[in-house]
């Protein structure tokens, strides 16, 4: 009970609304906040059922050590201050882990939260350098950085010819950090971005962007933003005339981008940090489709969703370690005993002062109908 007492944070202001304790549970609780709700809830969404495909074949088989996994999730729209107060709640609650957050700004409103409460921070689905460094003891990523993602499309494309790159972001923590990283693997090959244009969390108003950017004759944009946003980016750009070609980042959700953008997706090219989940090309894959077929629920493969399955794999894995009785420090120590970790022909590799487990990228482009191909 001591972390409650480190966490008054003000938490006060909605005790009336808190979650219960569960300390003495034999349950393990991990507690997410994510998009539920809004024009990103997609993310939160796949996230979420990718690891509790993991956590229900676990408890089926009666837990870890005998205690089962509950994923404890709350909906923050993916807006700062209610994945904060969603925070404090969970913390004050005693829940053994945080899990699964989406979004750079949410994230980094919920990580002080959870180091001043000494509990993990495991697997967010970002790749923001501002959640790396400087180290967290308690933040584990089993996700590659938008710095590793941004290095591999500048790469793509000024192998083939492409200098003229401009970039349409997010106007927040998440956008700049991408921003970041493509003007950093634009200065490293003496490049610099033709125009900039942004956009406002959670809105699709982009007319202003395509001005922007279009008015410096870029072959390339990346994008760095959600889905809908880039969505309606990418076809009001193409309404006024744009032929190049358009690069997205990881968290723009693959299949919510496919969906939102129809026949309009063809060529669009978005980075991975996880191996292709549409069919069993891999082990891992392999067993991910297998647990959503025999899951009994509707089951659609996509990115977001095997995410949540490394993510809960590796947890899982970690708690095997940490002792009969865990504690969030013994799980700690148990996670950086995770070196080399093979999860079916990926890997996830930590240690004491590694805390990163991945710098897996790669490309895929979308077809008129739907596919993601390498």
């Amino acid at each position: 009970m001591k972390r409650r007492h480190l966490l008054q944070l003000g938490a006060t202001a909605s005790a009336g609304l808190a979650f219960p304790a569960i300390a003495q549970s034999r349950k393990i609780v991990l507690g997410q906040s994510a998009p539920f709700s809004g024009p990103a809830s997609s993310l939160g969404t796949q996230l979420k059922e990718g690891a509790e495909l993991v956590f229900n074949q676990v408890n089926a088989r009666g837990g870890v050590n005998g205690r089962t996994i509950e994923l404890r999730s709350v909906d923050d729209g993916y807006e700062p201050q209610r994945c904060a107060e969603n925070t404090r709640k969970l913390l004050a609650a005693d829940v053994f882990s945080l899990f699964g957050y989406v979004g750079t700004p949410t994230s980094l409103a919920a990580l002080p939260l959870a180091a001043a409460a000494r509990t993990p921070f495991f697997a967010p689905f970002s790749g923001a350098e501002a959640l790396r460094a400087p180290f967290n003891r308690y933040a584990f990523h089993v996700r590659a950085s938008y710095f590793d993602e941004t290095a591999e499309i500048v790469k793509q494309l000024t192998a083939v010819g492409i200098k003229r790159i401009a970039v349409f972001y997010q106007n927040d923590s998440y956008g700049q950090t991408g921003l970041d990283g493509v003007n950093q693997a634009l200065k490293a090959r003496g490049l610099a971005a033709v125009s900039l244009g942004t956009v406002e969390r959670n809105t699709v108003e982009v007319e202003t962007a395509v001005k922007e950017i279009l008015a410096g004759k870029p072959e390339a944009i990346v994008q760095v933003s959600a889905y809908k946003s880039c969505a309606a980016f990418v076809r009001a750009a193409r309404k006024a005339g744009f032929t190049g070609g358009f690069y997205n980042l990881s968290f723009v959700g693959t299949q919510a981008l496919v969906n939102e953008l129809g026949a309009d997706a063809r060529g669009v090219v978005i980075s991975q940090v996880m191996p292709l989940p549409f069919s069993a090309t891999s082990p891992l894959a392999g067993e991910y489709l297998a647990a959503g077929k025999s899951s009994g629920t509707k089951f659609e493969p996509n990115y977001g969703g095997i995410e949540g399955y490394v993510a809960a794999r590796v947890f899982v894995e970690g708690l095997k370690r940490a002792g009969a009785n865990p504690t969030p420090d013994s799980m700690v120590g148990a996670l950086e005993s995770l070196s080399n970790l093979n999860l079916g022909g990926h890997f996830i590799d930590f240690g004491p002062n590694k805390h990163t487990g991945s710098r897996y990228v790669d490309l895929t482009v979308l077809t008129a109908d739907g596919r993601v191909r390498h």
